[in-house]
């Protein structure tokens, strides 16, 4: 084929991934863009040009071999699904955004850990970009039947470089927060994950049922060649040996190949979707290699005796026969594999450089000095430079290096670098002892092992004779032969490299942090990480901090990175979480890790612990003490150490309950059922307010421990008597006509999914998927903070009501003529049909336990009831289809003055 027209069919195949990315990135919240099946695709990037093409030659030469980099995954996949949950939570709470990130936090953000790791993942990345650009480089003149050029400006792969390195660029760094999701990038993968699997089966059923006649005829006519017995079988303990090492590196990869981390962890929207990819991301790896076997020994059929590179069977075969159209979609599938591999990893590898190197090593006091818009313009470009600088540092690295060793070896010495983040990353997960001094010394050495026995064996010429390194080893020391380290002469250079290095790197890591206690940051981030699901929705709670910090302080320094508007938001969801006073002037250790995550994801874990540490004063703190705030924390014990200022708070209460008492009896006297109600409802918590100050009162000398539980149920019983008494007072506006309604025109979507924010971490705790459907452009006449308040209290119902497990919420919005109908249902059992009007009433507590409010005052149903009639609209309840409830509200789209 002509290489002109070829260009032409890449540029148009660019141009659409260009137009999937934008199209994916403005319908972000679709259903199309943001489901588990997109999430299980896009894991796929696993599967690069060495698994489309390599996987090939190595069937070819070597047989069965090709196997164990598959097998790894596929036996993990039972624990991969718990331990991929516990790290996506991990992720999530903290805002990491490499798993450089991840590793330097565990370890007590630790700067010097982070930049080690990114090294690493340079030295092992770069090289299997650089194959991926080979293997265009290569098919590009298989396909096209010409000869590579020395002059980079006749190789075509200079100018894919380039267009990848611009695409990567512009759709990798839309976010300032690198913990963002980039549904563009993500969908664009998804779906060449899907063209690359299909060109594969393709090509496969090409080759097996019309070049040949069925897998039976491949193996008839293949068992003839030479050496085929000897490739096709395990081999005895040697062979058996090198395969469990080779299934190690590749379950080992599967966590923490920067680009699978970047996906599967950091892309990650819903937790569930990992119940989808847990079934689904096997089965691609099995559909892919179903025919790995066919296509090699086919061609070694097909080419008995012919010099060809058995990298390139798949097109080889096809242009065999002159068949044009299948060769160019071979080529496109290959394509596709490396390309997503080659944009996921430079954004992971960029993030990691500008967040582990550039801005803690070099950027971070220039950019304190700057305004938010100029630091935010100065790290999105940090990174857009990082991005296409990595790409075409790989470029060069095919060029001048990958052009002497075949795809797969290639592969696999990268595997082996990256499987040396393995002891501090499952260390991180697993073990409480694991120290940052452990980590990094065990890494270190590691990978100078992987050096020695590896990389430079390779970076000489593996299979050199002249090389008395390789063949006499260091200093003519035959036990430090580089290749056969100790003696040990059985195993293959990456299982023997791989068996090596991390031997070395385990024990130091476990002996240094037996030897040396870390600080107690470390020990607070590892109770953190190991119990993650204790910590999951008051983390903050968990942090170990001593010291003097003022919020003033804390909050200029957030101002400056995040902006005023966006700080002001989130300390204000601070304050409601944790119900802190926002005039308070002293910091606590939950606003210290709450101000480090918000800067995270801008400028990593270790550039953000230094930033808040520039302004508090930080007391030492001993591992004693750690772990018993930690104990406390577990227990959920929270401390008002002010007698002073609870008795305040009390006296407030008090005075609200009488003046709302007094109102209600002057003008509504006669609605006396209402009034037994309200009075049985609190005294409830006055009663347990006035036992337990009854006993602080009379027992001067009450345990401590015991003196703060009681003050704590105060605390508790107070915080319920006020919501108790500010819905009363709504509820009491409303009815007596004083509550005004502001209307004004909205998009009831939008007003939906304003509704929805706050309470999507109750919705991520109990694992519920929501669903929202509807015209984005529909708008109407209504009060948006009363409907924002409808919305969160149906919703809040279904999140009460929906299973424990596969939770399913659906809001529905609908245009009937003049007026908009909203729907809110669940998977749950379902409302009583008798108990479809009295639902709305006051303190209405169902028969049907199925309906009956564990937490909750009763009144919110009523209020909503209020508001929707204030806007002329109905509400009423029903039963879905599946039987769960059904709570709908209609309000006009236009209000009549």
């Amino acid at each position: 084929m002509n290489s002109i027209v070829l260009l032409i069919i890449l540029a148009l195949y660019l141009g659409i991934l260009f137009f999937i990315a934008h199209w994916a990135e403005k319908k972000g919240n679709s259903k199309w863009t943001n489901n588990p099946y997109i999430y299980s695709l896009s894991l796929a990037v696993y599967c690069t040009a060495w698994t489309y093409y390599g996987s090939i030659g190595v069937a070819a030469n070597s047989g069965l071999n090709y196997l164990p980099i598959y097998l790894g995954p596929i036996i993990i996949i039972p624990a991969w699904m718990i331990i991929l949950k516990k790290i996506i939570r991990i992720s999530r709470v903290n805002k990491v955004s490499s798993i450089a990130d991840f590793i330097s936090l565990r370890y007590g953000n630790s700067r010097f850990l982070g930049a080690v790791v990114t090294i690493v993942c340079l030295f092992g990345i770069l090289p299997y970009i650089a194959l991926q650009l080979k293997s265009i480089a290569e098919t590009f003149h298989v396909v096209t039947q010409t000869e590579s050029s020395s002059n980079i400006f006749d190789d075509s792969t200079t100018y894919v470089a380039f267009a990848l390195a611009i695409f990567a660029s512009i759709y990798g760094t839309r976010y300032v927060d690198a913990s963002e999701k980039r549904k563009g990038i993500v969908t664009a993968v998804a779906l060449e994950s899907v063209l690359k699997l299909v060109f594969f089966i393709i090509i496969g059923v090409y080759v097996t049922f019309f070049v040949f006649d069925g897998f039976d005829d491949i193996y008839a006519k293949a068992s003839l060649l030479e050496h085929f017995r000897e490739k096709n079988t395990i081999g005895g303990l040697p062979q058996a040996i090198n395969w469990f090492f080779l299934c190690i590196l590749s379950l080992f990869a599967i966590f923490l190949l920067p680009r699978q981390f970047q996906v599967s962890v950091i892309e990650n929207t819903r937790e569930n979707h990992v119940n989808t990819a847990v079934w689904l991301f096997p089965l691609y790896l099995l559909l892919f290699n179903i025919f790995v076997y066919p296509i090699a020994w086919g061609g070694n059929i097909l080419f008995e005796g012919q010099s060809v590179n058995s990298d390139t069977y798949s097109l080889l075969i096809p242009q065999l026969f002159d068949n044009k159209t299948l060769t160019v979609m071979v080529f496109l599938g290959g394509f596709s594999a490396a390309i997503s591999m080659i944009v996921v990893s430079s954004i992971g590898l960029s993030t990691m450089v500008s967040n582990n190197l550039i801005i803690p090593y070099g950027l971070l006091g220039r950019l304190k000095h700057n305004e938010q818009s100029t630091i935010n313009k100065k790290i999105v470009n940090i990174r857009k430079i990082g991005i296409f600088s990595l790409i075409i540092i790989s470029y060069f690295l095919y060029r001048y290096f990958a052009l002497d060793y075949s795809l797969f070896s290639i592969g696999l010495v990268a595997f082996v670098i990256i499987a040396q983040l393995a002891p501090s990353f499952f260390g991180a997960l697993f073990w409480r002892r694991g120290s940052r001094t452990g980590a990094v010394s065990g890494l270190i050495v590691g990978f100078v092992i992987c050096l020695y026995t590896l990389l430079v064996p390779y970076a000489l010429g593996i299979t050199s004779s002249d090389t008395s390194f390789i063949t006499e080893g260091l200093f003519g020391i035959k036990l430090l032969k580089p290749l056969q380290l100790f003696g040990l002469d059985y195993l293959q250079p990456v299982p023997h490299a791989l068996f090596w290095s991390l031997l070395f790197n385990f024990m130091i890591y476990i002996a240094v942090s037996v030897s040396f206690k870390g600080n107690y940051r470390e020990r607070n981030y590892a109770e953190m990480f190991l119990d993650i699901n204790k910590y999951i929705t008051m983390h903050e709670n968990a942090f170990v901090w001593k010291g003097t910090a003022y919020r003033t302080d804390i909050e200029k320094v957030l101002i400056k990175f995040l902006g005023e508007e966006r700080t002001k938001r989130a300390m204000n969801i601070f304050n409601l979480k944790y119900n802190v006073d926002k005039n308070e002037e002293l910091a606590d250790a939950r606003l210290i890790k709450f101000s480090e995550n918000l800067l995270t994801g801008h400028i990593g874990t270790a550039s953000a612990k230094i930033l808040i540490s520039s302004v508090v004063k930080e007391e030492k703190i001993t591992l004693p003490e750690v772990l018993k705030i930690l104990e406390e924390s577990k227990e959920n014990i929270i401390i008002n150490k002010k007698l002073t200022e609870t008795s305040n708070e009390l006296k407030e209460i008090s005075a609200k309950l009488h003046e709302a008492n007094v109102s209600l009896m002057e003008k509504d006297k006669q609605k006396d059922e209402f009034l037994d109600t309200v009075t049985h409802e609190l005294r409830t918590p006055i009663t347990a307010i006035r036992a337990s100050s009854e006993i602080l009162y009379d027992d001067d000398e009450i345990p401590e421990e015991l003196r703060k539980q009681f003050l704590q149920n105060i605390i508790s019983e107070s915080d319920r008597l006020n919501r108790l008494i500010d819905k009363i007072l709504d509820l009491e506006k409303f009815e007596t006509g004083r509550q005004k309604v502001n209307f004004a025109t909205h998009k009831v979507l939008q007003t939906i999914e304003n509704a929805i924010e706050p309470l999507q971490q109750l919705i991520n705790n109990k694992y519920i998927h929501v669903h929202i459907e509807g015209n984005s452009n529909l708008k109407a006449d209504f009060d948006e903070d009363r409907i924002v308040q409808v919305v969160t209290n149906l919703v809040s119902n279904a999140i009460k009501f929906c299973p424990e497990t596969n939770g399913l919420i659906t809001l529905a919005v609908y245009e009937k003529h003049d007026f908009v109908q909203v729907e809110v249902s669940d998977n749950g059992k379902g409302i009583a049909p008798n108990d479809f009007e009295n639902i709305f009433d006051k303190f209405y507590q169902s028969t049907n336990q199925n309906f009956k409010k564990p937490i909750g005052s009763g009144l919110g149903l009523a209020i909503c009831k209020q508001i929707i009639e204030h806007h002329k609209g109905k509400i009423w309840a029903t039963n879905n289809a599946t039987g769960g409830g059904c709570l709908s509200f209609t309000i006009p789209k236009k209000q009549q003055p």
